[in-house]
């Protein structure tokens, strides 16, 4: 699990403790994310399965894709399809995938690096490893996140951002234990006292969002311990792409595939097992979270409306191919 990641941490900036007077993080719950495909029959492990929508706002959906290595002639990917009504922010920590969509943004992604889709009023897209990888076989690892709209932005103009690893705020906990990697959002920043909900500028990721997220994937030391100041208007979710640890000043067991949901606060805590197995040894975790929404949501397949109404306009706008075309030379099967 490559990434991006540093000869020595303690060169980077430190993330400040939240110190005692901030209130603990407890965790509401642990669920175990069932494994599925997706696409052509990439294999992935379903990360927000039987999570009430209530604990995710605003966040719809999340594939962990792989880890898997293919033989030669095995990489799979998703054929052309449409989007409406949020963005897609695939994350690859191992691998390399081509995206491309009608509204002509797209690119190649490998170790660390992000795409960043905001679907917005609708477009087609396509993602699937290049020839190269088909033909070689080898190993690949990510995610993708889907995060909502509100209803002012459902219908934006469709966006393409591409993130490379190198773009990412590099940070460290103030042990030196932990690797911090901030995509998006912005990682203790302080809240003002002469605006009330505006953040002063701490360590913020490349992304840019229509939804205030912060979006962090962290590595931690066998037995290194993070306590991370976070936003009190935000949701808080831990997802363990490897390895194994604790969550909570309670110290909840968490393992590969499991999401930590957290309740309400101004900090969170992980920590490391002492002791990791040899293919995972450290913790991997994606740390997640954002201001809810709390608007009405309709979702079908994939389209995220606030009513059934333009759900139903969304799938008759894609078959009346007013979502975009297909790029010429670029057919179903390409």
């Amino acid at each position: 699990m490559p990434a991006i990641t540093v000869d020595n941490v303690l060169v980077l900036p430190r993330v400040a403790d939240p110190g005692p007077a901030a209130e603990e993080r407890s965790v509401v719950s642990v669920t175990t994310a069932p494994s599925g495909f997706e696409g052509e029959g990439f294999p992935v492990r379903r990360a927000f399965a039987g999570v009430d929508l209530k604990h995710l706002d605003p966040f719809i959906h999340m594939d962990q894709m792989g880890e898997v290595e293919y033989a030669p002639g095995e990489p799979k990917g998703t054929p052309w399809h449409p989007h409406r009504g949020f963005e897609t922010v695939t994350y690859l920590l191992d691998g390399t995938f081509r995206h491309q969509d009608s509204n002509g943004g797209g690119g190649l992604i490998t170790n660390g690096d992000t795409q960043w889709m905001t679907a917005g009023s609708g477009l087609l897209h396509i993602e699937a490893p290049p020839e190269e990888l088909v033909a070689s076989g080898g190993l690949f690892h990510g995610f993708q996140l889907w995060v909502n709209l509100p209803r002012s932005l459902k219908m934006a103009d469709p966006r393409y951002q591409d993130i490379r690893a190198g773009q990412v705020s590099l940070l460290t906990s103030p042990d030196g234990g932990s690797l911090i990697r901030v995509i998006a959002g912005d990682l203790d920043g302080e809240a003002s006292a002469e605006t009330p909900g505006v953040q002063s500028v701490g360590h913020p990721g490349p992304g840019v969002t229509h939804t205030p997220i912060s979006l962090i994937h962290a590595t931690l030391e066998p037995g290194a311990q993070l306590r991370l100041p976070w936003p009190e208007d935000f949701n808080a979710l831990v997802y363990t792409l490897a390895g194994s640890g604790f969550v909570g000043a309670k110290k909840q067991p968490v393992r590969l595939g499991q999401l930590a949901v957290f309740g309400a606060g101004g900090a969170l805590t992980i920590e490391a097992a002492p002791r990791q197995e040899s293919r995972s040894p450290k913790l991997d975790v994606l740390i997640l979270g954002g201001r809810p929404i709390r608007e009405p949501i309709a979702a079908y397949g994939p389209f995220v409306m606030n009513t059934k109404a333009e759900l139903m306009q969304a799938f008759e706008d894609f078959q009346a191919g007013r979502l975009g075309s297909i790029p010429a030379g670029h057919g179903p099967g390409l």
